[in-house]
């Protein structure tokens, strides 16, 4: 707001002062103006500062005390000796577990917070992809990529195919050797149709002095 414009000299003029003097200089027969009185300001309340919600909240969301989790169903392998995994889908870990007992993971790793057992057989098949996932999966159990308190027994390649390996596949093998125990499962006609197999071959019944457990018939591969 911009200050009013002066006026002339003269009776009209406004006197600045206090009323007593301007009672005294007010010419004859004039009115005494009265001092124009000022409100009296009242000191401003200041409000306190509102909450300021984290991005995100929704206004006037109740902000409730997180549930508990749910308890974990206990383990079927609580107490079980050893753990098969399968490195990829269809290693053959759930036969040869059948065969000489332990748990079958499928292609999970055991958690022994949860009682399921720390020793584990990865079992791959020996063509290229099974080749392939078994080195990826030690190379997860290097990096420490699993759950606390495994130990990698061995590994097991069982074979996709009669007859001996293609040469290629032959040394991808010999790198799996240099960094874990390898044993091998030859090729079974009788898994691939589903019947079971009796006596078992000398190189599976093997494995039972890995895994304590028995050496029995065993039918089809998975």
């Amino acid at each position: 707001m911009g200050v009013p414009p002066a006026s002339s000299a003269g009776p009209q003029m406004w006197i600045r002062g206090p009323a007593s003097q301007q009672s005294a200089q007010q010419p004859a027969g004039q009115p005494v103006q009265q001092p124009t009185q000022q409100p009296v300001q009242q000191p401003v309340q200041q409000a306190a500062p509102a909450a300021v919600a984290p991005p995100g909240t929704a206004v006037g969301a109740v902000h409730a005390a997180p549930a508990a989790p749910a308890p974990r169903e206990p383990s079927p392998h609580r107490g079980e000796r050893i753990a098969w995994v399968n490195a990829h889908g269809g290693g053959g870990a759930s036969t040869l577990a059948h065969a000489l007992g332990g748990a079958d993971l499928g292609t999970r790793w055991p958690e022994p917070a949860d009682g399921e057992p720390g020793d584990v057989l990865l079992v791959a098949r020996t063509h290229a992809g099974g080749i392939r996932a078994a080195s990826q999966a030690l190379n997860a159990l290097r990096m420490g990529d699993h759950p606390d308190g495994l130990r990698l027994v061995a590994v097991v390649l069982v074979a996709d195919a009669p007859g001996r390996l293609p040469r290629q596949l032959g040394q991808r093998v010999r790198v799996l050797r240099s960094a874990a125990e390898v044993h091998r499962v030859p090729w079974v006609p009788a898994w691939r149709l589903g019947d079971e197999v009796d006596p078992l071959p000398r190189d599976v019944r093997a494995l039972a002095a890995l895994t304590g457990g028995p050496a029995g018939p065993v039918a089809g591969l998975r």
